[in-house]
């Protein structure tokens, strides 16, 4: 699974600093608006001392960690909708992301200038959600005369039309559409508004009002505080992306490689033999399943056997976080 995240927030909020601290690209980072004109895409790897401690048990020639894909766009500005700044011009391009990083400045440098000429981050979280939702408005309408008709006969149409008008009207009223996510026609067309959502502020721990943290709150959006002039705080960032998307990492290990994968919480063990390959979900017979600490404790694989660490499963196995795994299948 490829976890993508889109980062959007006003201009100079610190969304390309992130950025360039995420990814370690060489991105355009100036103290002004619009200093990325194009989406940046980077690839970031997963932080997590088990590779290096597997990599080690199993002298692997390679490690492969888990990654996430990162979206940068514009800064958004009050009017994008009507064409204001640039931001607008690329949300589509984190249309297809699993996650947004709303990015909001908290820190007060007056010498980084500010699109609205203050910081106000309760104004800032509304002004990102308003160009998210009429952003939405607009492709709800894009598609709303055809569901329309199509519902004239098609009762699957007839339904989605239905949660389609439920949407509009949440939308228009300036509300969360989280109730809506697992709805077929919201993840058709991947609604930005619907998408599950952290929120980064941007700056110190006492810069941040309890008036703001109950704003967050009410939204239901998970929140971290964090500088990201430092870069010992990012690796938190990925964590918690991980967290609020029920993601979680299980293992392959041996003398070519140690590779961390990515799946969801709850997924079971031939839907992640399906996450190395294909093949492997098809003609699954069973997994082999020691956790990593387990297997770190008996120091190799056949002394884990030994122990009775080593487990033989079958379809109906949850695959949990840290698990390392042998696919064996036909």
């Amino acid at each position: 699974m490829k976890l993508s995240i889109g980062i959007v927030g006003l201009p100079n909020v610190g969304k390309s600093t992130l950025f360039k601290l995420l990814t370690k690209q060489d991105i355009l980072v100036a103290n002004y608006p619009f200093a990325t004109i194009d989406p940046n895409v980077g690839i970031v790897p997963v932080p997590d001392e088990r590779l290096g401690v597997l990599t080690t048990l199993s002298q692997s020639k390679k490690t492969i960690p888990a990654v996430v894909e990162f979206y940068d766009i514009a800064g958004l500005v009050k009017g994008a909708n009507q064409g204001e700044g640039l931001g607008n011009q690329f949300l589509s391009h984190i249309r297809e992301t699993q996650a947004i990083v709303v990015v909001l400045r908290v820190f007060g440098d007056p010498s980084v200038i500010h699109v609205e000429n203050s910081v106000d981050a309760i104004r800032d979280f509304d002004i990102i959600h308003t160009e998210l939702a009429l952003k939405d408005l607009e492709t709800v309408e894009k598609r709303w005369k055809k569901l329309e008709a199509e519902a004239r006969g098609d009762k699957k149409a007839a339904k989605n039309f239905e949660i389609l008008k439920q949407v509009k009207a949440a939308l228009e009223a300036g509300k969360s559409l989280r109730q809506f996510r697992d709805e077929e026609i919201v993840k058709e067309l991947a609604l930005l508004s619907a998408k599950k959502e952290l929120i980064l502020l941007n700056g110190d721990p006492e810069e941040v009002t309890p008036a703001l943290v109950e704003k967050i709150k009410a939204r239901g959006a998970d929140y971290l505080v964090a500088n990201v002039a430092l870069a010992d705080e990012i690796p938190e960032l990925i964590r918690k992306a991980y967290e609020i998307l029920d993601l979680i990492s299980f293992f392959t290990t041996g003398e070519d490689e140690t590779r961390a994968w990515t799946i969801t919480k709850g997924d079971k063990a031939p839907q992640a033999a399906g996450v190395i390959h294909t093949d492997f979900e098809k003609n699954f017979i069973r997994a082999e399943v020691v956790s990593c600490s387990k297997l770190v404790e008996a120091g190799s694989w056949n002394k884990a056997k030994e122990k009775g660490s080593l487990r033989v499963e079958g379809k109906d196995y949850v695959v949990q976080d840290g698990d390392v795994i042998v696919v064996r299948h036909g």
